[in-house]
């Protein structure tokens, strides 16, 4: 465990990085800015539907290296384990699974977004993440809840969420401003002791 900049102790490790033998997720590097800019460029028209609406300056290197710096004060502090997702044989960026708004005492919960290039979409690259990503939440920093939103005409992270393990709870109006609207997004969660069925939504 490390210290955080508040005093107390973090639960994660320095430096996380998990494996499935395929792919890597770990924290972003400012020596990830060439990659990250031409896989957001490139991606940009199959993003931007599902995300806030991007800045004048959001693919420079310095924002780049801003939101590094803000990634590593965030997980210091506890709060966020920003993960980039990596194809490990050539080190390739395809994308990547924020495990964000983590709260500790009486919740244990976190919310999680993630994002995919779009020439890596539809190959089961994130579904990877997730079940890499979720052992890592339950068991390591020992939360109880994982929740994600989705815009609800989102097709593809719907049946990703469910096939995840992920259930729907319910509707958040307005919840997130999403390429200039305030888009109602369905809420989802995961739990890590939901009975007979604990083992299956850690690793199915």
């Amino acid at each position: 465990m490390t210290r955080s900049v508040f005093g107390f102790l973090s639960r994660q490790p320095d430096r996380p990085e998990l494996r499935d033998g395929t792919r890597l997720l770990r924290l972003p590097r400012n020596s990830d800015y060439n990659q990250w800019y031409r896989l957001r460029s490139e991606s940009r028209a199959f993003l931007q539907p599902w995300e806030p609406l991007w800045r004048p300056d959001e693919l420079t290197e310095s924002a780049f290296r801003a939101r590094v710096m803000r990634n590593t004060q965030e997980y210091a502090c506890g709060l966020a384990v920003p993960f980039f997702l990596i194809h490990e044989a050539d080190n390739q960026l395809m994308g990547g699974l924020t495990i964000g708004l983590i709260r500790r005492g009486v919740s244990q919960a976190c919310m999680i977004g993630y994002w995919m290039g779009e020439r890596f979409a539809g190959q089961g690259h994130m579904f990877a993440a997730l079940q890499m990503a979720k052992p890592y939440i339950f068991k390591e920093l020992e939360l109880h809840r994982i929740e994600a939103a989705c815009i609800p005409d989102n097709d593809k992270s719907i049946r990703l969420l469910e096939r995840a393990g992920f259930e729907r709870e319910g509707l958040l109006r307005g919840y997130l401003n999403i390429n200039g609207q305030w888009r109602d997004h369905a809420i989802y969660s995961l739990l890590a002791d939901v009975g007979p069925t604990a083992g299956k939504n850690f690793y199915s």
